[in-house]
């Protein structure tokens, strides 16, 4: 499993960042873009896809690799 990817706030535009990276991945205009590209990443290095606002709490959570406790259904 890959690094989680984390769509965050930059200044006024939005960034693209690998758990733990101190570097960001991309930086972007808007907050689609940067979730288009990060949902890329994480959906091939099978991780989760972190959506933060503004403020900087986490708004959503898409897991893109082998879930330990997948829900009955």
């Amino acid at each position: 499993m890959g690094k989680n990817q984390h769509v965050v706030p930059r200044g006024d535009k939005w960034a693209v960042k690998g758990a733990e990276n101190e570097k960001y991945t991309a930086i972007c205009n808007t907050q689609k873009e940067c979730i288009d590209i990060a949902r890329n990443i994480a959906r091939n290095q099978q991780s989760e896809l972190i959506i933060h606002r503004k403020n900087g709490q986490i708004r959503d959570k898409d897991s893109y690799g082998n879930d330990s406790f997948p829900p009955r259904g």
